[in-house]
């Protein structure tokens, strides 16, 4: 087991990170930038490094910082958590060329991965199913790609290769609007990315947003923990997030499991990974690798019994799996609210000073979350201070927790989206389970 681990992320992942590393005697290191150095991790770490002013680019995305806080504290290892550079690979390239472990896959898996076009095409060779499309990178002759639209079927997307976050894509109706909208998106995709390669896919109308989580050792063990629903989204963003989704058999869970596992083994992946899909009319469409873990997380935690931030460093240790795939059951229900520092009205985020909080409990509330009483949320970053995840022996109960959990949290001197949370519990369309990725948007009037 690794002695000591850099922590290289803040707020409410970082001070996940920090438990796991508790339970497993692990020292850390918390980096912050000038702007979060009280932050709950920060104070709690055996020690603590800044690398920064505020900007993320300065601080978290500062890649040579990074890896002197490694070096002057004599680490061994740097969990990079999720976002900034957690899908990086040259990150994850630079980290083990520097002699440390990347808590995370190999910087090759990740580059991969991070290519929808090589992507799909490695999730096809593995026999997970995908949206139909254009199989590789559109070229330049406009006959061939109206010829693929036609046989595809309209609507399509046309999409980045190294899109991601709802950005690089475009919606094609009809054929009279589709090679304006390649050349758009290429223009677009080469400004956001660096990148300007663009395929094409089927447009699915009405589809949900259901997840797999899977976990893969250097041994070639593989095993997935179920599924989560993420569908109620705002552009492109998670709002709430349930485990398992609703109306999936046990059947079909463990079949496109099972083959997300064994993609896993063929791609050789290392440690813990999100397989994306869109699902419609029974069918599971892949559409992206989050080689990372996930904010949603903890869902999966609650109906598994799976600690998956300590099996993600177990596994970058050289540790084999812990759990075979028939130690994996489903346990009742599980739901997580994001708590976000912005007007529930308007979404504009609401930085400031936290006069007070407090923070719920009960059977089957849990809380991750980095605030306190007087702390300043900055204005520098995401706007995510927390999650809420209730747990119950069924859906229900676990929609009748949170509402508890929201009504008992307190978080004033700064606005937050909680009221937005409770009007969506109430919603009987939620309550009845199963809406699409394009219901909040719709209900919201966006």
């Amino acid at each position: 087991m690794f002695d000591k681990i850099v922590i290289a992320n803040r707020g409410e992942i970082a001070l996940r990170i920090l438990r796991a590393c508790r339970e497993l005697g692990v020292k850390t290191v918390a980096v912050h930038s000038t702007a979060d150095r009280d932050l709950k991790h920060v104070r709690l770490a055996d020690e603590s490094v800044c690398i920064g002013p505020p900007p993320s680019a300065q601080s978290y995305l500062n890649v040579p910082a990074l890896i002197s806080a490694a070096e002057v504290t004599d680490s061994v290892a740097i969990h990079p958590g999720y976002g900034f550079l957690s899908e990086n690979a040259d990150f994850a390239e630079r980290v083990e060329e520097s002699g440390f472990v990347f808590i995370g896959p190999k910087p090759e898996t990740i580059r991969i991965m991070g290519d929808k076009v090589a992507a799909i095409a490695a999730m096809k060779k593995a026999g997970v199913p995908c949206v139909p499309g254009s199989d590789g990178p559109l070229g330049d002759d406009p006959d061939e790609n109206l010829r693929m639209a036609r046989q595809i079927g309209y609507p399509v997307i046309i999409k980045a290769a190294g899109g991601g976050g709802g950005r690089g894509m475009r919606v094609v109706h009809a054929e009279g609007h589709l090679l304006n909208a390649i050349s758009l998106t290429k223009n677009e995709a080469a400004t956001a990315f660096g990148n300007d390669m663009v395929y094409m896919e089927k447009f699915l109308e009405n589809p949900r947003h259901v997840e797999i989580q899977v976990l893969a050792d250097t041994h070639r063990n593989a095993i997935h923990l179920g599924e989560r629903d993420c569908s109620m989204q705002r552009r492109h963003q998670k709002v709430i997030e349930e485990a398992p989704a609703p109306g999936i058999s046990e059947e079909l869970r463990q079949k496109i499991g099972n083959r997300c596992a064994q993609a896993c083994i063929d791609i050789g992946y290392r440690g813990a990974g999100t397989f994306e899909f869109l699902y419609e009319n029974g069918e599971f469409y892949f559409i992206e690798m989050n080689t990372r873990v996930q904010v949603e997380h903890p869902v999966t935690e609650m109906i598994t019994g799976v600690d998956i931030v300590r099996e993600q460093i177990l596994i970058a240790s050289g540790e084999k799996l812990g759990y075979s795939q028939d130690d994996i059951k489903i346990n009742g229900h599980a739901i997580e609210c994001r708590i976000n520092a912005e007007d529930p009205n308007n979404f504009m985020p609401s930085p400031g000073t936290i006069s007070r909080a407090h923070m719920p409990g009960g059977p089957g509330v849990r809380v991750d979350s980095h605030i306190y009483n007087s702390y300043k949320v900055p204005p520098h970053y995401d706007s995510m201070i927390g999650k809420l995840i209730t747990h119950g022996p069924t859906r229900d109960i676990a929609i009748a927790r949170m509402r508890t959990a929201l009504d008992e949290t307190i978080i004033e001197g700064i606005k937050t989206n909680i009221p937005l949370h409770q009007k969506l519990l109430d919603d009987c369309n939620f309550q009845a389970g199963g809406t699409n990725i394009h219901y909040l948007e719709k209900k919201l009037g966006l």
